[in-house]
């Protein structure tokens, strides 16, 4: 599965983005989708998951409520809507693809969980 993802850029706080990943070689709706983003200097943290059949949504706690996760298996697409962006949002954002059997936040928010990476896209928040 080929991963691209797009939509990052440079927004003010408070402002919003939407992040878009478009998947290839793969039946998309077997894959469990995720978010990840990471920092300068900063490891790799979860964001926001998808899961593959009746799309559960699960999402860090430092986004809660300000971001949401979605999916269109008819284009092979997942989506980020960031809405009240902080500075603390700045990082390059990666969407990637998981064809485990299990599902669940603990699973889906561990990098390691995950088979294939997008290439990743730069987020920037300025205060």
């Amino acid at each position: 599965v080929q991963l691209q993802a797009s939509g990052g850029g440079l927004v003010q706080a408070g402002g919003s983005l939407r992040l878009s990943c478009a998947a290839s070689g793969g039946i998309f709706s077997n894959y469990n989708m995720g978010w990840f983003r990471q920092a300068p200097g900063k490891e790799r943290e979860f964001v926001s998951a998808i899961g593959r059949n009746i799309g559960t949504t699960y999402y860090a706690d430092s986004v809660k409520g300000r971001f949401t996760i979605s999916r269109d298996n008819t284009k092979n697409m997942v989506y980020l809507q960031m809405n009240s962006l902080k500075p603390e949002d700045t990082a390059v954002y990666y969407c990637a693809a998981d064809s485990g059997y299990y599902s669940g936040s603990y699973y889906l928010s561990r990098p390691t969980e995950y088979d294939y990476w997008g290439q990743g896209t730069q987020v920037t928040v300025s205060s």
